[in-house]
């Protein structure tokens, strides 16, 4: 990437949401996703194609919305209570994509959580679409990709 401003803007965005999900600040979270934003945790190692392929979770923003609306409100069962947990990123890669207004990011993550007594960890790499939306750099797609992604897993209801 041969804008080091750009670099910074977007390297800070992807930094900020890993912050405010690990401190349970949904709403903040949500203003950080395009309107038209896909959330995607493929079961397929690096992808696949989504509309073929199980997917752990393939989420549009409305999608998003109403996961964060059972996070926030205690409908999620299943994260009673709610998994405390932790992300570090690191090791980022950014290009722009089809235009100045589009950047491709990349980083590897490691993520730890703590629900009912029992640590875990998860780690991987995130592929970002990032958008300029009125002079804001914002997430139009977000994939999470799983070293151990086809393996079996226990309660991911939390937001990876």
């Amino acid at each position: 990437m041969d804008n080091p401003t750009t670099e910074k803007q977007c390297t800070k965005l992807i930094i900020k949401e890993c912050r405010l999900l690990d401190e349970y600040r949904f709403d903040e979270f949500l203003s950080l996703y395009t309107d038209k934003s896909l959330y995607w945790i493929p079961i397929t190692p690096g992808g696949g194609d989504p509309r073929t392929e199980v997917s752990h979770a393939f989420d549009d923003r409305r999608r998003l919305e109403d996961r964060i609306y059972r996070l926030r409100t205690g409908y999620a069962y299943s994260q009673l209570p709610m998994s405390r947990t932790r992300r570090l990123v690191g090791n980022f890669e950014l290009g722009h994509g089809e235009s100045q207004d589009i950047v491709f990011a990349r980083c590897n993550f490691t993520l730890a959580e703590l629900r009912v007594g029992e640590l875990r960890q998860y780690s991987g790499w995130y592929g970002y679409k990032l958008q300029k939306v009125e002079d804001q750099w914002k997430i139009a797609v977000k994939m999470v990709n799983l070293i151990n992604s086809d393996q079996g897993h226990e309660n991911m209801t939390f937001m990876l």
